[in-house]
């Protein structure tokens, strides 16, 4: 396959899962193109070319594919910024700089100790003025997302001693167990601070930070309904049975329990309950699967009086979110429950697939990108679509 027709079928593939931006070449460079925050006023959009820092070729699809789909994930939570994507670096990086683990652009600058790099990365981390607006969000982000990996990091530099480049970048993302939620975060977290720090990543970044989501043990181990309903009924305290039925019913993470509007369970509402804009991914609204397990759960009292949940401390000035659903992770194992409170979102989504839901909905209802939601569930999501052609095919036969 030709660069053109690649980038037609990349592009084809974007658009089928309602992402906005685009590949394209532009001389001699390939360009993401779509609509971006303007530069003066981040409040409005209007389409745009971002430069990759990539040569037109084949074999660097794959990291513009990468590279979009950290933009989108951006986009989606208001988190992009110009400035982390203009670096000189970028600007001119080349294949041969690409691959060479020695050149300036994947070596440490060597004016900075490590630790004034970090500290640094960290400061440009909290003043960014979209991450202000939610400061306990980002606490809470910063927490659980960065500060883990950035001490391992830390930890592998002064025992090899490695400086900060491509070599110390790689073994703390192989410290990490394959196909692990925590290496792809890990991955995550170090793209970030590779982009700060003008650091080129390897072609085969994505590829080396292993599946999102899932683990391959727990592929098949999610709960089924009936057991989920058994299982609720082994919680004697009332209001964790609640904040089970919650999660079970909306697909919710552990903090967002604590952290919605739900006044709309009330007698007359229409049930659909709203994530406040506190959380970790932003305000959103999700819808019950199933309906009837409002009822089966008694979640309706909620809707007059949501002091029937647990007295678990929301103020985000003396805990954060992570510490909120640790809470909740911790009741979990204290009962002694079979599943997590994370297979409860996972079959949420999985339900919501076979029910039919397209994907850029439940996505939003769950508060990520479609990104994703389509690399997490795909498994289901690909014997869903092949089951509809197939269902579709032996409808014409019979005609």
């Amino acid at each position: 396959m030709d660069l053109s027709s690649a980038l037609t079928t990349i592009n084809a593939d974007l658009a089928a899962h309602g992402i906005r931006l685009r590949i394209e070449q532009r001389g001699q460079r390939l360009n993401l193109r779509g609509p971006l925050p303007c530069r003066k006023d981040s409040a409005t959009l209007r389409v745009q070319r971002l430069s990759l820092g990539l040569s037109a070729a084949e074999e660097n699809l794959q990291e513009a594919e990468r590279l979009l789909q950290m933009v989108d994930l951006q986009l989606r939570r208001s988190q992009f910024r110009w400035d982390q994507w203009q670096s000189p670096a970028r600007q001119s990086a080349t294949p041969n700089a690409r691959s060479d683990q020695n050149s300036p652009n994947s070596q440490s600058l060597n004016s900075q100790s490590l630790n004034s790099q970090l500290n640094s990365f960290k400061d440009a981390f909290f003043s960014d003025p979209i991450r202000r607006r939610a400061a306990a969000g980002s606490r809470s982000t910063w927490t659980a997302a960065y500060r883990p990996y950035l001490r391992r990091l830390q930890m592998l530099a002064e025992s090899r001693p490695l400086p900060l480049g491509v070599e110390l970048l790689k073994a703390t993302l192989e410290s990490y167990e394959e196909g692990s939620r925590s290496r792809q975060q890990c991955a995550t977290a170090l793209a970030a601070l590779a982009r700060h720090c003008a650091i080129t990543l390897p072609q085969n970044w994505r590829a080396e930070a292993g599946g999102y989501g899932l683990h391959r043990a727990r592929f098949r181990s999610l709960p089924t309904d009936g057991e989920i309903l058994e299982t609720c009924l082994r919680i004697p305290n009332p209001r964790w049975r609640l904040v089970f039925g919650l999660m079970a019913t909306y697909g919710l993470r552990n903090h967002e329990v604590f952290f919605c509007d739900l006044s709309a369970l009330a007698p007359g509402g229409d049930r659909v309950i709203r994530v406040l804009p506190t959380s970790k991914t932003g305000e959103h609204q999700a819808w019950p699967f199933h309906p009837e397990w409002v009822e089966r759960f008694g979640l309706e009292p909620l809707g007059r009086d949501e002091s029937l949940l647990p007295a678990v401390c929301t103020d985000l000035r003396r805990t954060t979110l992570q510490q909120v659903g640790r809470r909740v992770a911790e009741q979990f194992r204290r009962y002694e429950l079979p599943f997590t409170p994370y297979d409860l979102r996972h079959a949420w989504a999985v339900r919501t697939i076979h029910i039919g839901l397209p994907d850029t909905v439940a996505a939003r209802m769950m508060g990520h990108s479609v990104a994703i939601h389509t690399r997490t569930y795909h498994h289901w999501i690909t014997r869903r679509d092949q089951q509809q052609a197939v269902d579709a095919a032996l409808a014409r036969h019979r005609a």
